[in-house]
């Protein structure tokens, strides 16, 4: 679908990269070896990017250090397009808003990295998930995403584990917050 509306693959992984999680931040040869791609070419689009203010950069040391602009005004625009381009609002709207007991959701791996992938990785915390429910709901998720869905169960006491273990992670889903 993304792929019709912007014909650049390099265009495409580099929003998916910055614009799904925001708090993702990369360099260019950081960028070159992920993508397999010439930085000739990713550089020219992270040039495009950061001059149209979608793209913010500062530099550690000689690496020059690209994150999203949160504050532009597209930012949440193209988070949501995004969104449902990888089927994760499908997951949101599907899975986690209709299961009850869970208390958080966070999208963790490939994803959270700003990387797609045919897997999206989930964490949830809870204490009484049906998981009878839950797999009906993630067989549904699977069929409108397209892609294999790969949970984790935690009980909520089990939450510190979540920065531990995945230290690179999206907050999809706060019952406090909902």
């Amino acid at each position: 679908m993304l792929g019709t509306l912007i014909t650049s693959k390099t265009r495409i992984k580099l929003m998916v990269k910055f614009f799904l999680n925001a708090s993702t931040t990369s360099y260019l040869r950081d960028l070159e070896s992920e993508f397999g791609e010439s930085t000739n070419g990713i550089r020219i689009e992270l040039k495009r990017f950061e001059t149209a203010g979608l793209l913010q950069s500062h530099f550690e040391g000689n690496k020059r250090i690209y994150k999203a602009n949160t504050n532009h005004p597209l930012f949440k625009d193209i988070h949501s397009l995004l969104l449902k381009y990888t089927g994760i609002d499908q997951i949101i709207n599907q899975v986690l808003a209709q299961l009850g007991g869970l208390e958080q959701a966070w999208l963790v791996e490939d994803f959270a990295r700003g990387r797609d992938s045919d897997t999206i990785s989930l964490l949830l915390i809870g204490k009484e998930i049906n998981q009878e429910a839950l797999a009906g709901y993630i067989e549904r998720a699977e069929g409108l995403t397209e892609r294999k869905i790969r949970y984790e169960y935690l009980l909520p006491d089990e939450v510190w584990k979540v920065a531990k273990e995945h230290p690179e992670r999206l907050l999809l889903f706060d019952d406090d917050k909902n």
